[in-house]
């Protein structure tokens, strides 16, 4: 960890690290991380087969606010639909997509990662 680099920051990281290699461990391929626009942010922009994946990642210390999944509300789903298009029409891309969400936690010492594939509709 940088020692310049907030400590919720240097987490996301290590939850983004842990979804990444569970889902290349799937057959997955890394085409971006972190992509950026006006509208929003997606964490992973991967490949399945034909089908482009945009995955969300969410870190959960605690269990008790809610899990990975009901926090990605309305808002949050609009923001990633939005973000999505926005990739799709900048790099011309025409295939199916769809978006999946990573839960990560922390189990034991390790990062226990829950991959919900298909987790809403555009």
């Amino acid at each position: 960890m940088n020692e310049r680099e907030p400590a919720h920051l240097a987490i996301g990281k290590q939850a983004e690290d842990a979804a990444l290699a569970h889902l290349q461990s799937q057959g997955l391929h890394l085409i971006e991380r972190n992509y950026r626009c006006r509208a929003g942010e997606i964490d992973l922009v991967m490949r399945d087969g034909p089908r482009l994946v945009f995955v969300e990642v969410r870190y959960r210390a605690d269990l008790r606010f809610g899990g990975a999944l009901e926090s990605v509300d309305w808002r949050k789903r609009a923001k990633l639909i939005a973000t999505a298009s926005l990739y799709l029409a900048a790099r011309r891309i025409d295939r199916p997509s769809r978006f999946d969400v990573v839960a990560v936690s922390p189990d034991g010492g390790k990062l226990a990662v829950q991959w919900i594939q298909d987790a809403f509709q555009a």
